[in-house]
């Protein structure tokens, strides 16, 4: 069965690659993923439009500009994606405040520590500098190390650990010192 965070990464991929049109069927979940200029161009008289739907939970395309067409089977019953948050205006408004806003570069899964009884890399009142490791994020089964930045100090921890996370989604912020 595939993993929410892996239809997730799929949609990324595929987002950035030329192919216009990817039909994937793993055990009983069909995935459809159809770029919206090759529905535009494709049907015309259909009347389609581009929709975003999943058997487990709500996903929404990384890049709304080049948004695919995704569904999923079995998706009774599944409500209708939210629109991601707005996190521009928040940035820029801690940015301007000295603080530094650590984002996640990718989609995956947050983590902490480098294993599950391990201390976190940093907690809140850490000081940290520019090549300090201050989280995980679990990519397909890639573990990338996330950077601090800038030095200063963890004001706060915005992830859960083990949080499915987004990209551009805030993780940490960092008053910069």
């Amino acid at each position: 069965m595939l993993k929410f965070g892996e239809i997730r990464e799929l949609i990324r991929l595929f987002d950035e690659t030329s192919v216009v049109e990817l039909n994937l069927e793993v055990e009983d979940v069909r995935i459809r993923l159809k770029k919206a200029e090759a529905i535009v161009h494709n049907a015309p008289a259909a009347g389609l439009t581009p929709a975003v739907a999943a058997a487990a939970a709500p996903v929404s395309p990384v890049n709304p500009a080049a948004s695919a067409a995704v569904s999923a089977a079995p998706a009774a019953n599944t409500p209708a994606a939210a629109p991601p948050p707005d996190t521009a205006a928040g940035d820029a408004a801690a940015e301007e405040a000295g603080m530094h806003i650590v984002v996640s570069p990718m989609v995956g899964t947050f983590y902490r520590a480098p294993s599950p009884d391990a201390a976190p890399f940093v907690e809140r009142g850490s000081q940290v500098d520019e090549k300090t490791v201050v989280c995980i994020v679990e990519a397909m089964k890639l573990m990338n190390e996330i950077e601090a930045e800038v030095k200063g100090e963890v004001v706060d921890v915005l992830a859960e650990n083990g949080q499915l996370v987004e990209y551009g989604q805030p993780l940490f912020r960092i008053k910069v010192s």
